[in-house]
């Protein structure tokens, strides 16, 4: 029995690494900060391409705008960009991420709209606020979505700056009063998930994490099945330790 008791308990400590193991979906790495998945990589992508065209943006709405709003709305997003570049690109070096180098084709589209307006002219100014006004709003239920599902440390922290600079922008361009809610044509436009042609590599959809998120998170609030088989496999070894030992006592002592 004491032979059998002591396979048990190599075969438990030889299977804690292969039951860790079985927590990570496909696309996803080990990293000092916790699991690194597919949307992790798409976040500091997406950031990036975000940064290629708002930065330029911004400086058209100092340049181009005679409204005193417009230009406030452009220092914002030159401000904001400007930060959230330099975390990306020291995050993305850490992570081991591939970042863009080119707007996409949308974004592209969008700053040759801006570059076509006449200066400080209304025209302008309107396809300033709902050009990235739109493309703001995506971008925040992408950068919710992230932060809900990662459980990367270092994604969470990033999402959040992400968020409250977004949010930011969005504020600004709102105060404009030239953002137009029903502008039907707008809002389409704002496809920012594409990448743009140079991009190192294709992003992997949200939507497939999301789905990955909920499976485990049906089984057992997030617990892994490996540490759950782990647990029954330790109480079934110690309910014969105890049951052996016993047996022993009692025929040492009648």
């Amino acid at each position: 029995m004491r032979i059998l008791l002591v396979a048990l308990l190599t075969l438990l400590l030889g299977a804690q690494p292969a039951f860790a193991q079985q927590d990570l979906g496909p696309g996803y790495v080990q990293t000092q900060f916790g699991p690194m998945g597919p949307a992790g990589r798409d976040l500091l992508q997406k950031v990036a391409l975000a940064g290629l065209w708002e930065g330029p943006a911004g400086r058209m709405g100092l340049d181009k705008s005679a409204n005193p709003k417009v230009q406030e709305a452009g220092r914002h997003l030159i401000e904001g960009h400007a930060d959230l570049d330099r975390r990306t690109v020291e995050l993305a070096r850490t992570l081991n991420v591939q970042l863009p180098t080119q707007p996409n084709e949308s974004q592209q589209g969008w700053l040759n709209e801006m570059t076509a307006a006449p200066a400080r002219s209304p025209e302008f100014d309107r396809v300033f606020a709902n050009r990235l006004r739109a493309a703001h709003g995506v971008v925040y239920k992408f950068l919710a979505t992230v932060r809900t599902g990662t459980r990367n440390t270092a994604i969470r922290d990033y999402a959040k700056v992400c968020m409250d600079t977004v949010l930011d922008h969005m504020t600004v361009l709102e105060a404009t009063g030239m953002v137009d809610f029903n502008d039907t044509e707008a809002i389409p436009l704002a496809l920012v998930a594409q990448p743009s042609s140079v991009a190192p590599s294709a992003p992997v959809g949200v939507p497939q994490q999301n789905s990955q998120y909920s499976q485990q998170q049906q089984q057992g609030d997030g617990v892994p099945d490996g540490l759950i088989g782990l647990g029954v496999l330790a109480l079934v070894v110690a309910g014969l330790w105890f049951w052996t030992s016993g047996r022993s006592s009692r025929r040492m002592h009648p």
